[in-house]
């Protein structure tokens, strides 16, 4: 090739990847953000003044590489996400004069009659107005066990229909459906820039004006704008580039394969650093099963009679004490009755005709306390049969079994020094969790903008940890400086969190908090180390050891070894839990 020709495709690479390159840290310097890619900018600009098309290239790449890894690290954040999406039906059957239409998802509108055909992913929310089966809900819900439909009985967008067809009345837009909310954590959620990574930027700002320094002597001394160049090129800090987001998907995939899902890379660079940790109640210290422990009949009605009532229509309800009741009937040994007209509406309560009699079930705050016996701890709800006073089921939810251990090990193991209870519950039944498991600062009765104000005063003296899983959880989490999730209750808690553990364990967070722990040191060996080598090498370039090409090889040597350390983060690692009762 014609020496007149053999640069054009160096000059290509540097034009097509050089030149964005060099835009978006022009951007950043008028911003005045001096980050650590800063010195890869001046070697690329100093490159193509000296016409060492090939030393810009090289630059080019490393440059570009660490952007893409970071690029994938922050899609991988999405991939469950992504999975859900795929779920989404594109169409709907609706029912029309002439038959069955195919429409497309857009075309659905409030009060249209829709088909769901057997093992058919549910369109939109709606309410059951012909058909009688069962729906899958524990894509959305977290519950595992599947929901029987009937006339009256609302349905969720996302729901697996079972093995018979079921019309619907369309209550929601597709795109107001409680479907349509989880994937627009996907479309909406911004993932922030990991807290390493600026961490990086922070060990750059001393290392770039060492290097520019260095940089500068040797080329004034020797009067060689060449040797600048080498001294430029081997300083570039391409360890802090790549080592750092090679690290994060690596605790990104070692996370997913523990099950847990990373929203948010920056949680695991600042989870073990939290020095306060917030508990919610229900479903996070407790396994949020509630048992039901005790029937107290009214007059007139027989426990098995109310116990059978209430289970026939509890099959229907998707309130958290219904399977509570199912097991009590099935380990009584009690058949279900047909029921017809079943709604639960918000503030009203559970209704349905059961076996020809009108049953209700309601929270006791809704009933006057003279008509009910005295309150006692836990949970209770109020039967109705006939709109008479038929009984009160009790319920209890036990704590976790890790959970006294758990709390134990915070302050030697992870050096917390706070820890607190907050829950909406009365506070009789927090206070007597809290001494189950060892918590000593309660706040009971606390809705979900109190939360956030205790919240976010902790975060004022300390990092905060905050652990949930319901809906009022999600203003607390975001206030907390890491918000992490149980389970796939809520979709709404989820799009809050940093983190969503999809089993619902204490162990998964002390997992969870030594990842992150483990992530951040083999990080800081990268980066410190790969600095370290680049430190010498710019040493040996100054000298005139090492010309502008041999110092891109030696720097890409550096990356090389910088990066292996960095994998280490994806490797199964020894100690992810070290409370006793959960030992790996």
């Amino acid at each position: 090739m014609s020496p007149l020709y053999a640069d054009i495709p160096l000059q290509a690479a540097l034009i097509l990847g050089g030149v964005p390159l060099i835009i978006g840290l022009a951007r950043r310097l008028l911003a005045l953000e001096f980050g650590s890619d800063l010195l890869a900018g001046i070697s690329i600009l100093t490159a193509v003044l000296l016409r060492e098309y090939l030393v810009g290239a090289i630059v080019v790449l490393m440059l570009s590489g660490g952007a893409a890894l970071e690029t994938y690290a922050t899609r991988k954040v999405s991939s469950a996400l992504d999975a859900l999406a795929k779920r989404m039906p594109r169409i709907a059957h609706r029912k029309t004069p002439d038959g069955l239409e195919e429409v497309a998802l857009a075309d659905v509108a409030v009060g249209d009659t829709l088909v769901v055909l057997p093992h058919e992913i549910c369109p939109a929310d709606g309410t059951v107005i012909e058909g009688r089966g069962v729906m899958d809900e524990s894509y959305l819900t977290g519950e595992p066990f599947e929901i029987r439909k009937t006339p009256g009985s609302d349905v969720l967008s996302g729901a697996v229909n079972g093995d018979a067809a079921i019309t619907i009345a369309a209550t929601r837009l597709p795109v107001d459906s409680r479907y349509a909310r989880i994937m627009r954590v996907m479309e909406n959620t911004a993932i922030n820039r990991p807290r390493l990574r600026r961490l990086g930027d922070q060990l750059g700002a001393w290392y770039t004006p060492l290097a520019l320094a260095l940089a500068g002597a040797a080329g004034a001394a020797t009067g060689n704008p060449e040797r600048f160049l080498a001294v430029i090129v081997i300083a570039t800090p391409c360890p802090l580039l790549l080592a750092i987001p090679v690290a994060i998907i690596g605790a990104i995939s070692i996370c997913a394969r523990r099950g847990i899902v990373i929203k948010n890379p920056a949680a695991l660079e600042q989870i073990d650093r939290c020095r306060t940790i917030i508990f919610d109640k229900t479903g996070t210290l407790t396994y949020g099963k509630p048992a039901l422990v005790d029937v107290v009949c009214a007059a007139g009605f027989e426990e098995r009679e109310v116990l059978r009532a209430a289970a026939s229509l509890e099959r229907y309800s998707r309130h958290p004490l219904a399977h509570a009741v199912l097991e009590a009937a099935r380990r009584a040994g009690l058949a279900d009755d047909p029921v017809s007209s079943v709604s639960e509406k918000p503030g009203e309560g559970l209704r349905g005709v059961v076996a020809g009699r009108v049953v209700r079930i309601i929270g006791r705050g809704h009933v006057p306390a003279e008509m009910l016996p005295p309150p006692a701890p836990g949970l209770e709800c109020v039967i109705f049969m006939d709109q008479k006073y038929a009984g009160l089921f009790r319920f209890r939810d036990e704590p976790r079994r890790e959970g006294a251990s758990f709390i134990a090990h915070l302050k030697p193991k992870h050096s917390v020094r706070k820890v607190m209870l907050v829950s909406g519950d009365r506070e009789v039944e927090v206070r007597h969790l809290a001494g189950q498991v060892g918590i000593l600062e309660v706040h009971a009765g606390t809705s979900p903008e109190e939360k956030v104000a205790i919240v976010s005063a902790e975060v004022r003296r300390a990092k905060t940890l905050f652990v949930g899983d319901g809906i009022n959880d999600a203003p607390a989490m975001l206030a907390a400086t890491i918000g992490v999730a149980f389970g796939q209750n809520s979709d709404v808690t989820a799009e809050a969190a940093d983190a969503v553990i999809m089993e619902t364990s204490l162990a998964k967070v002390d997992e969870l908090i030594h990842i992150g722990r483990r992530m951040r040191s083999i990080a800081l060996q990268s980066a410190v180390g790969g600095m370290a080598l680049s430190v010498v090498g710019m040493i040996a370039a100054a000298a005139g050891y090492l010309p502008p090409l041999a110092g891109a090889v030696a720097q890409e040597i550096i990356d090389l070894a910088a990066v292996l350390n960095a994998v280490r983060v994806a490797l199964p690692f020894h100690g992810m839990t070290d409370f006793p009762e959960n030992r790996n």
